[in-house]
């Protein structure tokens, strides 16, 4: 159907009137609702079948008119059989077509946003076109850059916490050398139980770099000040090792046991802690031993290499002092 706007200015019929009429002839409006126990259902009313296919009952149809209160539909429309769009949908001002699916048992988010990609990419779009991903995809790249953005200034804003707290600069890479650690550990995890890498999962990994980070802080802390009284360095570090071992391993089995309710609770929402829960619990169990061992070691090879710099510095000399002659000096008189 087309409206003739010449016919309709002159009658005094609006477009929008038609397009209403024609809605409720074949969409339908909702009149009432109909409720089966606790659901609620619309109630449409709308021409029957057999009436809105016969266009000769379409043209005596009555649409609101201005000058005549009311009048045929076929006064103001051209009534002819053709085809056309249901519905248009928009985005940003431009017509789109949506596709949408839901993702297959044992796949990834990630991952299918990188097959659709990649398929988009043969399939030679021409110019003007477009295809975009859009709902959880476009959330899941945002999150994505996101969080890229966090955890660099989360490493940033750490170094400069412990720089200002040990005053060096070289104490905090030797502790922050336990977060690389951590993220293949975290990822490890999530593969043995058949997890994914999503939102609740990174947040997991940024809770798991402030439980390894403070392993690695007492052990620095504590060797750093039995060198202060005196203790040589390899002492130092042995016996901090062996005393900050049992708080260590107390911190970590708390939370993994705070864990446990995360990682086999059920219920609703249970998806989503067993992705912070399995992430911290088996990150942080897996690198516990690692951190145990490379913090000192890291420890100790920077010390030598600060030590082996210091010595190659040039001293600096003094100027050598004048012999003073030993004896008594006489005045001459006058």
């Amino acid at each position: 159907m087309s409206v003739n706007r010449a016919r309709a200015a002159d009658l005094g019929v609006a477009v929008a009137d038609v397009a209403m009429t024609l809605r409720t002839i074949f969409a339908g409006d909702v009149v009432t609702t109909y409720k089966d126990g606790i659901d609620l259902y619309d109630v449409r009313l709308r021409l029957d079948e057999p009436f809105r296919s016969d266009p000769q009952i379409l043209e005596r149809m009555a649409v609101p008119s201005g000058r005549l209160g009311q009048t045929r539909l076929d006064s103001v429309v051209d009534v002819r059989r053709g085809t056309g769009p249901v519905q248009i949908d928009r985005r940003n001002r431009e017509r789109q077509i949506t596709l949408e699916a839901n993702l297959a048992s044992g796949y990834a988010l990630g991952d299918v946003l990188a097959e659709i990609d990649r398929r988009i990419a043969r399939l030679d779009i021409p110019p003007g076109y477009q295809a975009v991903v859009t709902g959880m995809g476009e959330m899941m790249r945002e999150t994505q850059e996101g969080f890229q953005l966090a955890f660099l200034l989360s490493v940033i804003f750490m170094y400069m916490v412990l720089a200002a707290q040990f005053e060096s600069f070289l104490h905090p890479i030797t502790i922050l050398l336990s977060l690389p650690l951590a993220v293949p550990f975290a990822l490890l995890s999530l593969w043995v139980v058949g997890g994914t890498l999503n939102l609740f999962s990174a947040l997991g990994v940024l809770l798991l770099f402030g439980v390894v980070k403070k392993n690695s802080i007492l052990q620095i802390d504590h060797t750093i000040g039995l060198r202060a009284a005196g203790m040589p360095m390899s002492e130092a570090i042995i016996t901090a090792n062996r005393e900050r071992l049992r708080p260590i391993l107390m911190t970590t089995i708390s939370l993994v046991a705070g864990m446990l309710p995360l990682v086999f609770g059920g219920g609703e929402g249970a998806a989503t802690n067993r992705s912070i829960g399995v992430v911290v619990m088996g990150g942080q169990t897996l690198c516990l031993l690692i951190t145990l061992l490379i913090t000192p070691v890291a420890y100790s090879l920077f010390e030598d290499l600060k030590g082996g710099w210091r010595g190659r510095r040039v001293p600096v000399t003094e100027p050598e002092e004048t012999p003073v002659a030993h004896g008594v000096t006489g005045l001459a008189g006058k």
